[in-house]
């Protein structure tokens, strides 16, 4: 039996922050100041994105644009996108919220002109590299002791429509 969600996206505004606060505690162990995401917020509006179902946040994304060396090219600057944060509560997983958020931030960050997006995520979160991979991010490296745990992350990404 295939449950039906109906789920919806729209962009954060500040009245939204205590429940992404939440969402993050709840399902991150790396937890970020109410300042650090409203800094996100006014610097990268675009970018930062909440699922809701029956009117609760249930999902966010945080992204910011950078300027930097291209993740698979050893030449030149480019602008990426740079996925900070992603969660969805755990009871609201495999319904495609996930997937719905990393495609609307991708849409934003090229409307940034970004021309790639990356992100890091722990090599143990298989579900979350399998979402990755199946939006067709590339591992480029590994950095070994990236979280405070000690544990290892996979460095993803993925090149945006019309980027050269």
């Amino acid at each position: 039996m295939v449950l039906e969600v109906n789920y919806s996206l729209r962009p954060f505004t500040p009245s939204d922050l205590d429940g992404v606060i939440q969402i993050n505690r709840e399902c991150l162990p790396e937890n970020y100041t109410s300042h650090f995401f409203i800094n996100l917020y006014k610097r990268f509006p675009a970018t930062f994105i909440v699922a809701e179902v029956n009117g609760k946040i249930v999902g966010y994304i945080m992204c910011r644009i950078e300027t930097g060396i291209p993740t698979f090219k050893l030449l030149g600057i480019t602008r990426k996108g740079h996925v900070i944060s992603i969660a969805v509560l755990p009871n609201h997983h495999r319904k495609g919220i996930g997937y719905a958020l990393m495609r609307e931030a991708l849409k934003a960050m090229a409307n940034y002109n970004a021309k790639e997006c990356y992100l890091e995520v722990r090599e143990s979160n298989m579900p979350a590299v399998c979402l990755y991979k199946k939006l067709e991010f590339e591992t480029a490296r590994t950095i070994r002791n990236y979280y405070a745990d000690g544990e290892d992350a996979f460095v993803m990404a993925i090149q945006l429509p019309n980027s050269e």
